[in-house]
């Protein structure tokens, strides 16, 4: 049988902790946030956790790897 691959952009977007939750970069806070409030650039900063229901799908495009 071959071996799965992990999911490339899937592995530069999410990293799990150690009890599996999916931790990801915020959106919308690349470029062009001169539009955006100060509150909400402020809440955008740091990483925050995915829902429940996608961390299974994510764990196994990841295959293990997760930095």
């Amino acid at each position: 049988m071959p071996k799965q691959k992990t999911h490339k952009g899937t592995k530069k977007r999410f990293r799990l902790t150690a009890k599996g939750k999916a931790k990801h970069r915020s959106a919308g806070t690349s470029h062009l946030a001169g539009a955006v409030s100060n509150k909400r650039r402020r809440n955008l900063r740091g990483t925050t956790v995915q829902a429940t229901c996608d961390e299974k799908k994510i764990a196994k495009a990841l295959n293990g790897y997760s930095n």
